[in-house]
């Protein structure tokens, strides 16, 4: 992400308002400010957005396979591990043991349709 940030701060810098600002006497200061901050944030934002799903993910299946959060805390994996170790039976006994899965699928879901929609609403490229 770091190169990405880079290479999209280095484009900025050679468009033109940016060398605009700089032939008008503009400070770098006010140049990093006014033009390049703003130009990579939406960026920022969108790549955040889009990355919480996969540490959300990763957590849980770290924490399914018991290599995660250990008791006495809780998460999602953990819940879904004891849930797994009870067997077959519990889908039937007790299906709301499998309620942490859901809560998975449906952040993941949403924080993915987030990320979309910033990006999308971000984008200075696009056409509105």
């Amino acid at each position: 992400m770091a190169r990405n940030i880079r290479g999209f701060v280095l484009q900025l810098r050679e468009m033109e308002y940016a060398q605009a600002a700089k032939a008008l006497g503009a400070g770098d200061t006010r140049i990093l400010f006014r033009h390049i901050i703003p130009g990579t944030l939406g960026y920022l934002i969108v790549v955040a957005s889009l990355a919480i799903p996969g540490y959300i993910l990763a957590e849980s299946g770290l924490s399914f396979l018991g290599l995660g959060i250990q008791e006495p805390s809780s998460s999602w994996g953990l819940l879904l591990s004891k849930a797994q170790q009870i067997g077959i039976s519990a889908i039937k006994e007790r299906p709301w043991l499998f309620i942490p899965g859901f809560f998975i699928f449906v952040s993941i879901l949403t924080y993915n349709y987030l990320g979309d929609a910033l990006r999308d609403a971000l984008d200075p490229r696009a056409e509105h």
